[in-house]
């Protein structure tokens, strides 16, 4: 079969991976979408301490969530290589890797109020932040335990298992913040902390049911057979993984410290603004990362299956698609800024909408970059090409984009939409810097996989 009578079916299967996980990563961020809801009516304290207390906790999942992602590297390549009893040992790393994070972080919460009190946080706020951080980070071992399996699942080529326990997670955690946070069904009405923990027996929930799915999993590829884990296979899920939780977490640190520390004193209605602009990016980002993922899982397998060459074809095919959909939003950006803005009815009015519109129409210009960063960064992830990507966005993020942010819109009073150009420097050098080492060639050398197959294992074709 030829490259373009291949290229329908290829697309199919890359529409058929990633719509599952566009659903499932939706619905991560409706869960802390209700927590700041379903809390609001308890004043602005409680508000604030729920938000703040959900993205740091966010922040501070990031490294094992980020690391979690390199298990999907490691199923992928050995599905394509037809090694499913290997590939089952890394759905269990994963489930180490999620132990091995609760552990620590149990270790760390009696320090958690101390950390908080480094922030100028009004006392009412820094309590009940406190509260709602240390029951919500004793359920980070389920939420990575939740992600490394998603992972395993879909480097097999099924990713809607992932998405029924994010399902459930966010029908679950609604229903539980209606019990908690006010007090139904002879529960105490315990607001702020009712809503951590709502959220926590959600992800405990949620990873119940994607724990049971990967033991029915396991059990058809081996039949009872022993793990037979091995030492040294862990070892390499670190060494591949923490440069890719790294990665994450180092730039969402940078983030936050740009609109902290460069965006935020330009005004309560620019920073309002942007945030505004954020939340309605996701609309463009999610599906475009959910594409990327997919693509990779296919990069993996084609890897994995002696095919590297087909890896290139894929990319193209995924970044066209991701190209599509994110030029097509940007276009919509740019072209009807003022009611995409209007929509979230800001109080500052007339002043809000303005700049907002100005910020989000310019804000399209990196769409098609985005689109491109994301598709080939997944793809060199699936490589294993993971310590390159973290250099490069430390290097782009913490060397270049900080200190240009900070100089063109601090010292040279560059305003908004400086900060928006920005972020489109940012994204294009990222975008840049991936498709060159992609088109370098030297994610082929890397070897994810150290053992080739048995070939005495009745499960490999």
């Amino acid at each position: 079969m030829s490259p373009s009578t291949q290229e329908p079916s290829r697309l199919r299967e890359l529409l058929r991976l990633a719509w599952p996980i566009v659903l499932s990563r939706s619905t991560q961020s409706v869960v802390g979408l209700a927590d700041a809801l379903m809390v609001a009516p308890l004043g602005e304290d409680a508000l604030a301490a729920t938000i703040t207390g959900a993205i740091n906790t966010f922040s501070l999942a990031m490294l094992p969530f980020g690391t979690a992602f390199i298990v999907q590297s490691f199923s992928s390549q050995l599905t394509g290589r037809g090694d499913l009893a290997s590939a089952r040992r890394y759905g269990a790393y994963g489930l180490l890797l999620a132990a091995l994070s609760q552990v620590i972080v149990m270790l760390a919460l009696p320090f958690v109020g101390t950390a908080l009190g480094v922030f100028r946080y009004a006392p009412a706020v820094h309590a009940a932040m406190t509260d709602y951080m240390v029951i919500r980070l004793c359920s980070i071992g389920p939420l990575v335990g939740v992600e490394a399996l998603g992972n395993w699942f879909s480097g097999l080529g099924n990713t809607q298992v992932q998405m029924r326990a994010s399902v459930l997670t966010m029908v679950a955690n609604v229903a539980l913040n209606w019990v908690f946070i006010y007090g139904h069904l002879g529960a105490p009405a315990m607001g702020v902390a009712g809503a951590a923990l709502a959220s926590s027996l959600a992800t405990g929930l949620g990873f119940l049911w994607i724990a049971v799915a990967f033991q029915a999993r396991q059990r058809e590829i081996a039949g009872g057979a022993p793990w037979a884990l091995r030492p040294s296979e862990f070892l390499r899920v670190l060494r591949f993984g923490l440069p890719n939780g790294l990665n994450w977490f180092m730039e969402i640190s940078a983030f936050t410290l740009f609109l902290n520390a460069v965006v935020a004193p330009l005004g309560t209605t620019v920073l309002a603004a942007m945030m505004v602009i954020l939340q309605i990016n996701s609309i463009s980002f999610m599906p475009a990362f959910g594409l990327a993922s997919a693509g990779a899982v296919l990069v993996g397998q084609a890897i994995g299956g002696g095919t590297p060459g087909v890896a290139g074809r894929i990319v193209r095919l995924t970044a066209t698609v991701a190209i599509a959909w994110q030029g097509t939003v940007g276009l919509a950006y740019i072209a009807f800024p003022g009611p995409l803005i209007a929509a979230f009815e800001p109080p500052s009015g007339a002043e809000m909408i303005r700049i907002g519109a100005a910020m989000l129409a310019l804000s399209g210009a990196w769409q098609v970059f985005d689109a491109i960063g994301l598709t080939v960064g997944e793809a060199l992830r699936a490589a294993g090409d993971t310590a390159w990507c973290m250099w490069l966005r430390l290097l782009v993020a913490w060397i270049l984009f900080l200190p240009a942010a900070w100089l063109v819109v601090d010292r040279l009073h560059g305003g908004a939409l400086a900060a928006i150009l920005c972020i489109v420097g940012y994204v294009f050098l990222l975008a840049i810097g991936f498709v060159w080492r992609f088109r370098s060639g030297a994610w082929r050398r890397i070897r994810l996989i150290e053992h080739a197959p048995d070939a005495g294992d009745p499960t490999v074709p």
